[in-house]
Protein backbone atom coordinates (compact mmCIF):
# COMPACT_ATOMS: atom_id res chain seq x y z
CA UNK A 1 0.00 0.00 0.00
CA UNK A 2 1.05 3.60 -0.55
CA UNK A 3 1.43 6.02 2.35
CA UNK A 4 -1.82 7.68 1.30
CA UNK A 5 -3.69 4.40 1.41
CA UNK A 6 -2.21 3.55 4.80
CA UNK A 7 -3.09 7.02 6.12
CA UNK A 8 -6.65 6.80 4.85
CA UNK A 9 -7.19 3.38 6.41
CA UNK A 10 -5.71 4.53 9.70
CA UNK A 11 -7.88 7.64 9.76
CA UNK A 12 -10.92 5.50 8.99
CA UNK A 13 -10.23 3.35 12.06
CA UNK A 14 -9.01 0.17 10.40
CA UNK A 15 -6.42 -1.98 12.16
CA UNK A 16 -2.84 -0.90 11.40
CA UNK A 17 -0.18 -3.41 10.39
CA UNK A 18 2.38 -0.99 8.96
CA UNK A 19 2.13 2.45 10.63
CA UNK A 20 2.89 5.60 8.63
CA UNK A 21 5.89 7.75 9.56
CA UNK A 22 5.57 11.15 7.89
CA UNK A 23 7.24 14.57 7.93
CA UNK A 24 5.61 17.99 8.02
CA UNK A 25 5.95 19.78 4.69
CA UNK A 26 7.46 22.78 6.52
CA UNK A 27 10.57 20.77 7.31
CA UNK A 28 10.70 19.40 3.78
CA UNK A 29 10.79 22.99 2.52
CA UNK A 30 13.12 24.43 5.16
CA UNK A 31 15.66 21.75 6.11
CA UNK A 32 18.31 21.10 3.48
CA UNK A 33 18.58 17.35 3.73
CA UNK A 34 18.12 14.54 1.21
CA UNK A 35 14.36 14.16 1.59
CA UNK A 36 13.99 12.16 -1.59
CA UNK A 37 16.24 9.43 -0.22
CA UNK A 38 14.00 9.21 2.87
CA UNK A 39 10.83 9.18 0.76
CA UNK A 40 12.34 6.38 -1.32
CA UNK A 41 12.80 4.39 1.91
CA UNK A 42 9.16 4.83 2.91
CA UNK A 43 8.89 8.15 4.73
CA UNK A 44 5.62 9.97 4.03
CA UNK A 45 4.72 13.65 4.01
CA UNK A 46 1.94 15.66 5.62
CA UNK A 47 1.02 18.70 3.55
CA UNK A 48 -0.82 21.70 4.98
CA UNK A 49 -3.01 24.09 2.99
CA UNK A 50 -4.82 27.32 3.69
CA UNK A 51 -8.56 26.92 3.14
CA UNK A 52 -9.69 30.54 3.20
CA UNK A 53 -8.78 33.90 1.76
CA UNK A 54 -9.11 36.92 4.01
CA UNK A 55 -9.65 40.59 3.21
CA UNK A 56 -8.81 43.08 5.98
CA UNK A 57 -10.01 46.49 4.79
CA UNK A 58 -8.79 48.37 7.87
CA UNK A 59 -5.11 47.46 7.81
CA UNK A 60 -2.16 47.56 5.42
CA UNK A 61 0.65 45.10 6.19
CA UNK A 62 4.15 45.83 4.91
CA UNK A 63 7.29 43.72 5.13
CA UNK A 64 10.96 44.63 4.68
CA UNK A 65 13.92 42.22 4.58
CA UNK A 66 17.61 42.80 5.13
CA UNK A 67 20.65 40.85 6.28
CA UNK A 68 21.65 41.02 9.94
CA UNK A 69 24.33 38.91 11.64
CA UNK A 70 24.42 36.58 8.65
CA UNK A 71 20.68 35.93 8.79
CA UNK A 72 17.62 37.45 7.16
CA UNK A 73 15.82 40.03 9.31
CA UNK A 74 12.15 40.64 8.49
CA UNK A 75 10.39 43.75 9.77
CA UNK A 76 6.60 43.58 9.57
CA UNK A 77 4.38 46.63 10.13
CA UNK A 78 0.59 46.74 10.47
CA UNK A 79 -0.72 50.20 9.54
CA UNK A 80 -4.22 51.37 10.54
CA UNK A 81 -5.92 54.75 10.76
CA UNK A 82 -5.49 54.77 14.56
CA UNK A 83 -1.88 53.62 14.79
CA UNK A 84 0.76 51.09 13.79
CA UNK A 85 2.05 47.78 15.12
CA UNK A 86 5.54 46.41 14.51
CA UNK A 87 7.26 43.04 14.86
CA UNK A 88 10.51 41.63 13.56
CA UNK A 89 12.10 38.23 12.97
CA UNK A 90 15.69 37.04 12.73
CA UNK A 91 15.77 33.91 10.61
CA UNK A 92 12.94 31.67 11.84
CA UNK A 93 12.60 33.38 15.23
CA UNK A 94 10.29 36.20 16.25
CA UNK A 95 12.29 38.81 18.17
CA UNK A 96 9.51 41.30 18.91
CA UNK A 97 5.72 40.95 19.18
CA UNK A 98 3.13 43.23 17.62
CA UNK A 99 1.32 44.04 20.87
CA UNK A 100 3.38 45.77 23.55
CA UNK A 101 0.92 48.21 25.21
CA UNK A 102 -2.77 48.42 26.13
CA UNK A 103 -3.33 50.72 23.16
CA UNK A 104 -1.85 48.08 20.85
CA UNK A 105 -4.80 45.79 21.62
CA UNK A 106 -7.10 48.53 20.33
CA UNK A 107 -5.00 48.96 17.18
CA UNK A 108 -5.14 45.20 16.56
CA UNK A 109 -8.90 45.29 17.11
CA UNK A 110 -9.15 47.97 14.45
CA UNK A 111 -6.88 46.03 12.10
CA UNK A 112 -9.00 42.89 12.30
CA UNK A 113 -12.45 44.47 12.39
CA UNK A 114 -14.36 44.14 9.15
CA UNK A 115 -12.35 41.07 8.08
CA UNK A 116 -14.09 39.02 5.40
CA UNK A 117 -13.41 35.35 4.64
CA UNK A 118 -13.99 33.34 1.48
CA UNK A 119 -13.38 29.61 0.90
CA UNK A 120 -10.69 28.49 -1.52
CA UNK A 121 -9.59 25.09 -2.83
CA UNK A 122 -6.58 26.43 -4.73
CA UNK A 123 -3.93 25.68 -2.10
CA UNK A 124 -5.49 22.37 -1.08
CA UNK A 125 -5.61 21.12 -4.68
CA UNK A 126 -2.00 22.13 -5.28
CA UNK A 127 -0.84 20.37 -2.10
CA UNK A 128 -2.76 17.21 -3.00
CA UNK A 129 -1.15 17.18 -6.44
CA UNK A 130 2.32 17.58 -4.93
CA UNK A 131 1.99 14.91 -2.24
CA UNK A 132 0.29 12.39 -4.53
CA UNK A 133 0.35 8.90 -3.02
CA UNK A 134 3.06 9.72 -0.49
CA UNK A 135 0.84 11.26 2.17
CA UNK A 136 -2.15 13.44 2.92
CA UNK A 137 -3.10 17.10 3.00
CA UNK A 138 -4.56 18.73 6.10
CA UNK A 139 -6.33 22.06 5.93
CA UNK A 140 -4.94 24.76 8.22
CA UNK A 141 -7.12 26.97 10.42
CA UNK A 142 -4.30 28.66 12.35
CA UNK A 143 -4.91 29.02 16.10
CA UNK A 144 -7.94 29.92 18.17
CA UNK A 145 -7.86 33.56 19.37
CA UNK A 146 -6.50 33.01 22.88
CA UNK A 147 -3.56 31.01 21.52
CA UNK A 148 -3.08 33.40 18.61
CA UNK A 149 -2.78 36.40 20.91
CA UNK A 150 -0.58 34.56 23.42
CA UNK A 151 1.85 33.08 20.90
CA UNK A 152 1.79 35.42 17.89
CA UNK A 153 0.56 38.86 18.90
CA UNK A 154 1.50 39.67 22.50
CA UNK A 155 3.79 36.94 23.78
CA UNK A 156 3.32 34.77 26.85
CA UNK A 157 4.52 37.27 29.50
CA UNK A 158 2.40 40.24 28.47
CA UNK A 159 -0.61 38.10 27.61
CA UNK A 160 -0.52 36.35 30.99
CA UNK A 161 -0.31 39.63 32.91
CA UNK A 162 -3.11 41.24 30.93
CA UNK A 163 -5.29 38.17 31.28
CA UNK A 164 -4.77 38.11 35.04
CA UNK A 165 -5.53 41.84 35.27
CA UNK A 166 -8.62 41.35 33.07
CA UNK A 167 -7.54 43.95 30.55
CA UNK A 168 -10.66 45.33 28.83
CA UNK A 169 -8.94 45.88 25.45
CA UNK A 170 -7.65 42.29 25.55
CA UNK A 171 -11.11 40.85 26.19
CA UNK A 172 -12.64 43.03 23.48
CA UNK A 173 -10.06 41.69 21.03
CA UNK A 174 -10.76 38.09 22.07
CA UNK A 175 -14.49 38.61 21.54
CA UNK A 176 -13.95 40.03 18.04
CA UNK A 177 -11.52 37.27 17.08
CA UNK A 178 -13.82 34.51 18.39
CA UNK A 179 -16.53 35.68 16.02
CA UNK A 180 -14.09 35.87 13.13
CA UNK A 181 -12.79 32.37 13.87
CA UNK A 182 -16.31 30.96 13.53
CA UNK A 183 -16.74 32.79 10.22
CA UNK A 184 -13.40 31.41 9.02
CA UNK A 185 -14.41 27.88 10.00
CA UNK A 186 -17.77 28.23 8.22
CA UNK A 187 -15.86 29.03 5.01
CA UNK A 188 -13.32 26.22 5.54
CA UNK A 189 -16.17 23.74 5.84
CA UNK A 190 -17.16 24.60 2.26
CA UNK A 191 -13.82 23.36 0.87
CA UNK A 192 -12.67 19.90 -0.20
CA UNK A 193 -10.55 19.35 2.92
CA UNK A 194 -11.85 16.71 5.32
CA UNK A 195 -9.09 16.99 7.91
CA UNK A 196 -8.76 20.51 9.38
CA UNK A 197 -6.08 21.45 11.88
CA UNK A 198 -5.99 24.05 14.65
CA UNK A 199 -2.35 25.01 15.24
CA UNK A 200 -2.86 25.48 18.99
CA UNK A 201 0.69 24.58 20.12
CA UNK A 202 -0.94 24.04 23.47
CA UNK A 203 0.76 23.03 26.71
CA UNK A 204 -1.64 23.47 29.60
CA UNK A 205 1.06 24.80 31.94
CA UNK A 206 1.07 28.10 30.01
CA UNK A 207 -2.55 28.96 30.93
CA UNK A 208 -3.92 26.43 33.42
CA UNK A 209 -7.16 24.45 33.27
CA UNK A 210 -9.36 27.28 34.60
CA UNK A 211 -8.52 29.60 31.71
CA UNK A 212 -8.72 26.68 29.27
CA UNK A 213 -12.24 25.82 30.39
CA UNK A 214 -13.40 29.43 30.50
CA UNK A 215 -12.05 30.66 27.18
CA UNK A 216 -11.11 27.78 24.87
CA UNK A 217 -13.68 25.09 25.58
CA UNK A 218 -16.77 27.26 24.83
CA UNK A 219 -15.30 28.28 21.46
CA UNK A 220 -14.39 24.69 20.66
CA UNK A 221 -17.99 23.65 21.33
CA UNK A 222 -19.29 26.39 19.02
CA UNK A 223 -16.96 25.11 16.33
CA UNK A 224 -18.16 21.53 16.79
CA UNK A 225 -21.76 22.72 16.44
CA UNK A 226 -20.91 24.31 13.09
CA UNK A 227 -19.32 21.07 11.93
CA UNK A 228 -22.21 18.77 12.69
CA UNK A 229 -23.30 16.82 9.63
CA UNK A 230 -20.44 18.09 7.43
CA UNK A 231 -18.24 15.01 7.65
CA UNK A 232 -15.26 17.26 8.46
CA UNK A 233 -12.77 16.44 11.26
CA UNK A 234 -10.74 18.74 13.50
CA UNK A 235 -7.23 17.89 14.65
CA UNK A 236 -5.53 19.99 17.35
CA UNK A 237 -1.80 20.56 17.60
CA UNK A 238 -1.35 19.81 21.30
CA UNK A 239 2.39 19.23 21.61
CA UNK A 240 2.99 19.86 25.31
CA UNK A 241 1.77 18.87 28.75
CA UNK A 242 -1.89 17.81 28.85
CA UNK A 243 -2.47 15.71 31.98
CA UNK A 244 -4.46 18.42 33.81
CA UNK A 245 -7.02 18.56 31.00
CA UNK A 246 -7.07 14.91 29.94
CA UNK A 247 -10.74 14.58 30.97
CA UNK A 248 -11.64 17.81 29.15
CA UNK A 249 -10.02 16.56 25.96
CA UNK A 250 -11.90 13.27 26.19
CA UNK A 251 -15.20 15.18 26.36
CA UNK A 252 -14.40 17.36 23.33
CA UNK A 253 -15.17 16.26 19.78
CA UNK A 254 -11.63 16.56 18.42
CA UNK A 255 -10.93 13.80 15.93
CA UNK A 256 -7.28 13.69 16.94
CA UNK A 257 -4.30 15.18 18.75
CA UNK A 258 -1.47 16.34 16.52
CA UNK A 259 2.22 16.16 17.51
CA UNK A 260 1.46 14.34 20.76
CA UNK A 261 4.85 13.94 22.43
CA UNK A 262 5.94 11.81 25.43
CA UNK A 263 7.97 13.21 28.35
CA UNK A 264 9.87 15.40 28.85
CA UNK A 265 8.08 17.64 26.31
CA UNK A 266 4.73 16.13 27.26
CA UNK A 267 3.52 14.56 30.49
CA UNK A 268 1.30 11.71 29.24
CA UNK A 269 2.69 8.44 27.95
CA UNK A 270 1.31 7.01 24.73
CA UNK A 271 -0.27 4.14 26.67
CA UNK A 272 -2.05 6.66 28.94
CA UNK A 273 -3.08 8.71 25.91
CA UNK A 274 -4.73 5.69 24.32
CA UNK A 275 -6.50 4.85 27.58
CA UNK A 276 -7.65 8.44 28.05
CA UNK A 277 -8.67 8.99 24.43
CA UNK A 278 -9.53 5.57 22.97
CA UNK A 279 -11.22 6.88 19.81
CA UNK A 280 -9.01 9.85 18.94
CA UNK A 281 -6.37 9.72 16.24
CA UNK A 282 -2.90 10.03 17.80
CA UNK A 283 -0.46 11.89 15.54
CA UNK A 284 2.64 11.03 17.59
CA UNK A 285 6.03 12.71 17.67
CA UNK A 286 8.77 10.46 19.09
CA UNK A 287 10.91 12.16 21.72
CA UNK A 288 13.96 13.63 20.00
CA UNK A 289 16.20 12.37 22.81
CA UNK A 290 15.50 8.81 21.67
CA UNK A 291 17.40 9.46 18.45
CA UNK A 292 20.68 9.92 20.35
CA UNK A 293 20.44 6.42 21.84
CA UNK A 294 21.85 3.25 20.25
CA UNK A 295 19.88 2.21 17.19
CA UNK A 296 18.56 -1.00 18.73
CA UNK A 297 17.18 0.95 21.70
CA UNK A 298 15.57 3.49 19.36
CA UNK A 299 13.89 0.67 17.44
CA UNK A 300 12.56 -0.86 20.68
CA UNK A 301 11.08 2.49 21.79
CA UNK A 302 9.44 3.04 18.39
CA UNK A 303 7.87 -0.41 18.36
CA UNK A 304 6.63 0.10 21.93
CA UNK A 305 5.14 3.48 20.98
CA UNK A 306 3.23 1.85 18.12
CA UNK A 307 2.10 -1.02 20.33
CA UNK A 308 0.84 1.40 23.02
CA UNK A 309 -1.05 3.49 20.46
CA UNK A 310 -2.52 0.61 18.50
CA UNK A 311 -4.06 -1.27 17.01
CA UNK A 312 -5.78 1.57 15.17
CA UNK A 313 -6.00 5.35 14.65
CA UNK A 314 -2.40 6.54 14.91
CA UNK A 315 0.72 7.52 12.98
CA UNK A 316 4.23 8.80 13.75
CA UNK A 317 5.53 12.18 12.66
CA UNK A 318 8.47 14.49 12.16
CA UNK A 319 6.61 17.54 13.41
CA UNK A 320 8.76 19.36 15.99
CA UNK A 321 12.22 19.02 14.46
CA UNK A 322 14.11 16.71 12.14
CA UNK A 323 15.75 13.95 14.20
CA UNK A 324 19.51 14.18 14.73
CA UNK A 325 21.57 11.87 12.55
CA UNK A 326 18.57 11.61 10.23
CA UNK A 327 20.51 9.64 7.60
CA UNK A 328 20.63 6.63 9.92
CA UNK A 329 17.92 7.22 12.53
CA UNK A 330 14.95 7.84 10.23
CA UNK A 331 15.57 4.54 8.39
CA UNK A 332 15.75 2.81 11.80
CA UNK A 333 12.26 4.12 12.60
CA UNK A 334 10.94 3.06 9.21
CA UNK A 335 12.44 -0.39 9.63
CA UNK A 336 11.03 -0.80 13.13
CA UNK A 337 7.53 0.11 11.95
CA UNK A 338 7.65 -2.53 9.23
CA UNK A 339 7.98 -5.11 11.99
CA UNK A 340 4.67 -4.16 13.63
CA UNK A 341 2.22 -7.07 13.54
Amino acid sequence: MTNRERFERALAGEDIQHPVYAAYDWFVRNRKIDWQSLFDQGLGEIKHAELTECERPNVRITEQKREQDGKIRRDVTWVTDIGELHEWYLGEWRMEHLIKTEEDYRIMHRALSGSRYAPTNVHFAAAEKEVGQNGVTVGGLNRTPLQRIQIDYAGLEKFSLDLALESEPLFELIELMNGLKLEELACALQTDAVQIKLWENLSIETMGPVVYRKHLVPLYRQMFNLMQGTGKKIQVHYDGKLRLIADDIRALAFDGLDSLTPAPEGDISIAEARTNWPDKFLWMHPNLGWFSQPQDQLAVKIRQMAKDAGPRRYCLMISEEVPPNWETTVPVVLGALKQID
